[in-house]
């Protein structure tokens, strides 16, 4: 570090409350927060299990009432955001449970946001001062309650929404966005399919990964970073092959909120890669950051050999280096039946070329330790196609 990196603003995120049975918590968190009769915003496949069911019923119980919004895609939507602001209304509701895996809690806090504005969701996009248009007094409280461990949003200040006209994704920002309470109950992931657990764990692995590789100067959120991805490595194995060790599936929860606290540092060519991946093609975020990621740190390992070493010691892998780091990640892969090469779900170098563009003028791309060219994005994404390392 040289001195002028030590002029920096730093924040930290929100009031979590982590142990099992916690969400038994649910009701009286919503009351806390002014909320007598909030709305349950999940995913689809979710709506109809218990969980969801037991957690309305509790609400309506103890609380004026409680609804719920279910109509979201894998890759939530403006449009799906604009229905669950009608639902909102129609139901007088008065705050926002998000409930699910990322895609819920990005659309909860969409719909929290849009309750109060008059103007379109794009006009928040996380450009410049873009979030100084949000009407603040129109916003929604917001609990939010993971049942994956991956992207990490009930601690994130932003959603991530699919313009379906354009085919992108892009990042609404406002700070308040920013869930008030955090439940985290290892119960609720008990039943993720070991795909999506692995699928899931890798995406807390990238977003770990990609801020310990960030330039950028924050040094707690270096640190938290260096521990998510120990807890990844420890437990990610064990929480896929037994889905049911509520140990493995804490460590995970927290590994996953590790990560999202550590990307205020940055992340990297992964997710920009991932992004106008995902919004052209639909695919699952975690997967194709999952894929993407041995690609990703080749193409880095110019300027990241020191601090891979180190981050090896750490993890006590043998003959510390880029290398034994790189052939970690590759075997892990490998042992949670990640496929290895785009090709094999289905992407295909017809439209790299588009892609490249897109990754070079998403907004993760600015945080890579190399400031790639639309052209290097190409090569790494026409890379992953074929399964070139």
């Amino acid at each position: 570090m040289n001195i002028e990196q030590f002029t920096a603003g730093w924040n930290y995120p929100t009031a979590v409350r982590s142990g099992i049975g916690r969400i038994d918590d649910l009701p009286a968190a919503c009351s806390e927060l002014g909320m007598s009769n909030p709305m349950i915003v999940t995913d689809p496949g979710l709506s109809e299990f218990p969980m969801i069911q037991q957690a309305l019923q509790h609400c309506q119980q103890q609380l004026k009432g409680c609804g719920i919004f279910a109509e979201i895609k894998g890759n939530p939507t403006g449009e799906n955001v604009e229905a669950g602001v009608t639902a909102c209304k129609a139901g007088n509701h008065d705050g926002v449970i998000a409930f699910g895996g990322g895609s819920a809690l990005d659309a909860g806090k969409a719909i929290a946001l849009m309750v109060g504005q008059d103007r379109p969701i794009w006009d928040f996009e996380d450009i410049g001062d873009n979030y100084k248009r949000v009407n603040e007094e129109g916003m929604l409280p917001v609990v939010a309650v993971p049942t994956t461990s991956g992207t990490g949003s009930e601690v994130g200040r932003a959603s991530v929404i699919t313009h379906q006209q354009e085919k992108v994704k892009k990042i609404i920002f406002h700070a308040r966005m920013l869930p008030e309470i955090v439940i985290l109950d290892p119960q609720l992931t008990v039943g993720l399919p070991a795909k999506i657990t692995a699928a899931t764990g890798m995406d807390a692995l990238s977003h770990n990964l990609e801020a310990f590789c960030s330039p950028f100067y924050h040094p707690m959120a270096h640190g938290i970073a260096i521990e998510g991805i120990k807890l990844v490595k420890d437990w990610l194995p064990t929480a896929v092959a037994d889905g049911s060790n509520l140990e493995a599936r804490a460590n995970m929860l927290v590994a996953s909120t590790m990560g999202a606290t550590a990307f205020q540092k940055g992340l990297g060519a992964m997710h920009a890669l991932a992004h106008p991946l995902g919004a052209v093609y639909d695919a699952h975020h975690g997967l194709l950051n999952a894929i993407l990621m041995p690609y990703v740190l080749k193409a880095n390992e110019s300027v990241l050999s020191e601090s891979i070493t180190s981050l090896s010691r750490y993890l006590d892998l043998a003959n510390p280096g880029f290398d034994s780091f790189l052939t970690w990640v590759l075997a892990l892969r490998e042992q949670l039946e990640i496929p290895h090469s785009l090709a094999e779900i289905g992407i295909s170098s017809e439209q790299v070329e588009l892609i490249g563009q897109m990754a070079f003028a998403d907004p993760s791309s600015g945080t890579n330790p190399i400031a790639f060219s639309a052209d290097e994005y190409q090569e790494i994404c026409t890379n992953a196609v074929k399964g070139k390392l």
